[in-house]
């Protein structure tokens, strides 16, 4: 390749990456697995014992989401972070010397295997709950849930690729995003008064476009939410860029 290949050469290298390596595309169906299977799991075991995930159909629904986020965020991470850390990025580079065309075309790739693994885990998320638990599937909550379903999973990927690529290390990537999307964020979420500032986090906000009732101690809307983690991506794989325009 040189300077003036074309942008889907640049995406296609990237997608030979991904098949070719095992710890690049078994992060997106672990992923699937655990949310569709811990939803239909759960939904079987506990649909008609526990209130928490039937009283808002959203918290049934999506409840192997926040296992399946686990392996989206590592997927994120290692689509950029891998070649941070084996140097394998001046090979990249050298092969796509324009880095916004070698960053657009991770940043794509992650994006289009994001919205597959979005659109699928949602079907199976949704089959899988309707299969144990009677559920209201009709409405505008169902489309918006069915939606955000689909675009949470996406920006999750698209969020985690721009953070690492502005740290310019997989491992760093690993113990800022890991702690904070599945430790700190939901632990300070149920502490009076931080709530606050927390539900204005990426994935607070992003799960609440989730749900099918409204919460009177959040601040904003159900799509709101959503709108609130997209600018958060956005600030991320814009971060992203400028890192890897001054990287050396």
């Amino acid at each position: 390749m040189n300077a003036s290949t074309p942008a889907v050469n640049a995406l296609r290298a990237e997608w030979i990456k991904l098949t070719t390596l095992r710890s690049l595309w078994i992060t997106p169906l672990l992923a699937l697995v655990l949310t569709a299977g811990v939803t239909a799991a759960v939904g079987a075991a506990l649909g008609g014992k526990d209130h928490n995930i039937t009283d808002d159909p959203g918290v049934g629904v999506f409840y192997g989401l926040n296992f399946g986020q686990a392996a989206l965020t590592c997927f994120g991470i290692l689509l950029i972070g891998q070649e941070f850390n084996t140097r394998m990025i001046g090979t990249s580079l050298t092969a796509v010397p324009r880095r916004g065309r070698l960053y657009g075309a991770k940043l794509t790739l992650g994006a289009l295997v994001g919205l597959a693994v979005g659109a699928v885990g949602t079907a199976g998320a949704f089959a899988g709950y309707a299969a144990s638990v009677p559920a209201d599937w009709d409405g505008p909550a169902f489309v918006r849930t069915a939606v955000a379903g689909v675009l949470y999973q996406t920006l999750v990927v698209v969020l985690c690729l721009g953070t690492t690529a502005m740290l310019g290390n997989l491992t760093a990537a690993m113990g800022l995003l890991v702690p904070t999307l599945f430790l700190l964020s939901p632990l300070l979420g149920g502490v009076p008064g931080v709530r606050r500032v927390v539900q204005f986090l990426p994935d607070r906000a992003g799960q609440y476009a989730l749900r099918y009732v409204d919460d009177p101690q959040i601040a904003y809307g159900h799509w709101t939410g959503l709108l609130i983690m997209t600018l958060w991506t956005a600030l991320a794989a814009y971060g992203g860029l400028r890192a890897m325009r001054r990287a050396k």
